[in-house]
């Protein structure tokens, strides 16, 4: 299925249901065809999180990010080696869980896979998460050990079968192509992908060198389009590819491009409260960049930067 990038963008918060959560100011949207509204901003609980390093400070930041209207959090088994999962316990120890709770599993082979959710579980003092994610999607080798009779993708069903997970998905920031033949033959109900001004999927006009380039760039251009027909719950991550972007747009304009995008919600971590409150603020202020600004913010990328962001993305490890 062909979806012109244009049609992409006019598609985007009109027509996908966005509404203001009247008590906060936080603009929500659907998950896709899981019917749930989530906060356009979430709260990534993943490296930068974990830079606050003392836990307390790292409730507080929780804690004022959920009480703004972020409602969507973003763990994952392998972030800090189930530290971000123990920190997020600790927090709802005291506090009534409202929120949209997503980890991520990394184990590939499905013994492996059970001890790493069984450690998740135990480290959120929960009996179910709102969403379990297949965790940074690779190669088609990759692909082809978590399709295995005993891999992980088995898992994961078997989990939303028993209701340890309400929904299941996957995420990737390495190959759209991989991602989008993974989206289109499984059964899942989100995703979550690399959307950013350099991964659109094509290199600026005098950039002819960039063209072709086969790492992470086109998610924008190759997979999102499959998740959207699929009516997928879509979430955007590497907003800032990793803070490389930084200094080609305000962060302001770079968390608005991916807003832009129909997904429900950008995931970012924010090491430090000024970035958090500057990020809701950006989020409850939110208006769509225009076609003009949509077009002109990828394009002032070189083919240089695409290919060396590509190559990052390609052997990073969320952890």
């Amino acid at each position: 299925m062909s979806i012109s990038r244009r049609s992409l963008i006019a598609s985007a918060l009109p027509l996908w249901g966005a509404v203001t959560d009247p008590k906060t100011g936080m603009p929500l949207r659907p998950l896709g065809k899981t019917g749930v509204q989530v906060s356009a901003l979430a709260f990534g609980a993943g490296s930068r999180w974990l830079m606050y390093k003392d836990r307390d400070k790292a409730h507080e930041a929780l804690d004022r990010a959920l009480k703004a209207g972020i409602n969507y959090v973003d763990s994952a088994a392998t972030y800090g080696d189930g530290q971000s999962e123990s920190w997020i316990g600790d927090y709802l120890k005291g506090h009534k869980k409202d929120f949209f709770l997503t980890t991520k599993i990394t184990s590939r082979k499905a013994d492996e896979a059970m001890r790493q959710i069984e450690r998740s579980m135990k480290n959120f003092g929960i009996a179910q998460v709102d969403l379990m994610h297949i965790h940074s999607l690779g190669s088609e080798e990759d692909v082809a050990q978590i399709e295995a009779p005993d891999g992980l993708l088995k898992v994961i069903y078997k989990m939303r079968d028993q209701k340890v997970a309400r929904f299941v998905g996957v995420t990737s920031h390495t190959n759209p192509k991989v991602m989008a033949a993974f989206l289109d033959r499984n059964d899942l109900d989100s995703c979550q992908m690399a959307l950013n001004i350099a991964q659109i999927g094509n290199a600026a006009p005098s950039d002819k060198a960039g063209q072709g380039l086969t790492g992470a760039s086109g998610f924008e251009k190759t997979a999102m389009p499959v998740a959207l027909r699929k009516k997928m719950g879509l979430t955007a991550m590497k907003v800032f590819a990793q803070e490389k972007l930084l200094g080609k747009a305000e962060p302001s304009v770079l968390l608005r491009y991916a807003m832009t995008l129909p997904v429900a919600a950008a995931v970012c971590g924010m090491p430090k409260l000024e970035y958090l409150d500057a990020n809701i603020q950006t989020a409850k202020s939110f208006t769509p960049l225009g076609k003009e600004d949509m077009e002109r913010l990828p394009a002032s990328v070189s083919a240089q930067m695409r290919a060396a962001i590509d190559r990052f993305f390609e052997n990073h490890i969320d952890c």
